[in-house]
């Protein structure tokens, strides 16, 4: 049972309700009208405390002891041999003289009411580009605008959240992000909107970044959102001579590294501290990006920070890490 662990008669109510009758003396006639229970369910409850301690009070399974008329392991077993042959459970049904719901039952407890589930897994293809600029991943990530610590510290989700929904709140603002394949070097900036303007004035921006670092971008790859599909965008990747991938309708996957980078900036930077207003959020941006390219250490990197994949001089790394 999904209840309550503090609702009546439940295994705290039927502790209160016991002990009222074996350590206060309660009479089982009285505690069933003070429980609003029944004086047999009252001795029932006393019985098994007295044999088996509080232990004895929880909820125990209904399932029965035996199930003469459950389908024995052998036809379970043929329904699934045959399921292995493409059959249909009608078919199943009729071949084994069963019922289709029993099959359809035997079938989902053993992971096998769709034909797909037959079809061998197609493992994702994972790569990496071999040079830093070959890709870079692009995306866009909705956060809340809030003017006070927000419900991920507090829990409380009656205050921004509902004024967000009403339409009366902070509103929105959005974190592009950008990294490269090979390197894991990742930029990130805080844009009024989504729109075409931002996603264009993000690639500029991140395009001269890479630049700064030695790093000459040959393509960037975007899901199919209106901002990238646009004329602006394109005359921008043709200005940059850059070329555009976009990404195969329902399946994020392939965009997988720039959607792995917002899930560890959510994680790190935009949820991990109390911030009081998303300004405060939006002034810790820059100091988690360094850290992130230039110290911590990345898993797919045997340990090692995302800029040191660059193989920048000591010259360059002192002008740019000063």
């Amino acid at each position: 049972m999904n209840t309550h662990k503090n609702a009546r008669l439940t295994p705290k109510g039927r502790e209160d309700m016991v002990r009222a009758v074996v350590d206060c003396g309660l009479s089982k006639a009285a505690a069933a009208r003070q429980f609003n229970t029944t004086s047999k369910t009252v001795a029932k409850w006393v019985a098994r405390y007295k044999a088996e301690g509080v232990v004895g009070l929880r909820d125990r399974s209904s399932r029965p002891l035996s199930s003469p008329s459950q389908i024995s392991l052998a036809t379970a077993d043929a329904v699934e041999a045959l399921r292995r042959q493409r059959r249909t459970q009608e078919h199943i049904a009729g071949d084994l003289a069963i019922s289709k719901a029993s099959v359809s039952r035997i079938l989902r407890r053993r992971g096998l009411s769709l034909l797909s589930s037959l079809e061998p897994q197609q493992p994702r293809p994972r790569y990496e580009r071999e040079k830093p600029g070959e890709i870079i991943h692009i995306d866009i990530k909705k956060l809340g605008r809030f003017n006070a610590i927000g419900h991920r510290i507090t829990g409380d989700r009656k205050g921004q959240s509902k004024a967000r929904g009403r339409g009366e709140g902070p509103g929105w603002e959005f974190a592009h992000v950008a990294i490269d394949d090979h390197s894991r070097v990742a930029r990130a900036d805080i844009f009024p909107n989504q729109k075409k303007e931002s996603a264009v004035d993000f690639l500029f921006a991140t395009i001269a970044y890479f630049n700064s670092l030695g790093v000459t971008v040959e393509r960037v790859m975007t899901d199919n959102g209106s901002c990238y599909r646009s004329a602006a965008f394109a005359r921008a990747c043709n200005k940059l001579r850059i070329k555009h991938i976009r990404t195969k309708s329902y399946t994020p996957q392939t965009n997988g590294k720039a959607e792995r980078f917002i899930q560890t900036a959510l994680r790190e930077w935009a949820y991990a501290t109390a911030f009081e207003n998303s300004a405060q959020r939006r002034d810790a941006l820059a100091p988690w990006l360094h850290r992130y390219n230039w110290h911590r250490p990345h898993a797919s990197l045997e340990k090692m920070p995302p800029i040191s994949r660059l193989a920048l001089t000591r010259n360059n790394l002192l002008r740019l890490h000063s």
